[in-house]
């Protein structure tokens, strides 16, 4: 099966990679209170939110980086040449995401390394998960082991 994925020598320091977008529902959130078990009031009891700062029920905040994580797959530039997820660093949920918030997410690779194996490299990427006015709503850095061409 040939690779649709971009390999380690494809990405670039300084270059920027931008997913597609997508709209958070209620439905989301009860569906990863259900798969997780945080069924905190604040995502799952509008009664209560109504009464926290943001006055309404809000997305998870792992939620956000899970869907962050989807749309990276979902773009295809990890699709048959990522062999791992080594890691997330400086994870920072800095505004809520409301019910009908359409996010996308923005990666800059800030470094291409190989590895002391020939058929990998290492690509590390800052990340931010935008809404759909610009807010900045979820930030990390994560690295890619990725298959080289060798």
């Amino acid at each position: 099966m040939q690779a649709r994925g971009r390999y380690w020598e494809d990405f670039k320091v300084g270059e920027q990679l931008v997913t597609g977008r997508r709209t958070v529902e209620g439905g989301d959130v009860s569906r990863f209170a259900g798969l997780s078990g945080d069924f905190n009031p604040l995502h799952t009891d509008e009664v209560f939110a109504k009464q926290t700062p943001f006055g309404a029920r809000v997305a998870h905040g792992i939620l956000t980086l899970a869907v962050s994580n989807g749309q990276q797959n979902l773009a295809g530039w990890f699709e048959g040449t990522a062999l791992a997820l080594l890691g997330l660093d400086r994870v920072r949920f800095t505004a809520p995401v409301k019910f009908g918030d359409t996010i996308h997410t923005e990666m800059t690779v800030t470094e291409a390394r190989a590895s002391s194996k020939p058929d990998r490299g290492v690509v590390t990427f800052d990340v931010t998960v935008r809404n759909q006015r610009g807010d900045a709503v979820c930030s990390y850095a994560t690295s890619v082991l990725m298959r080289r061409r060798t």
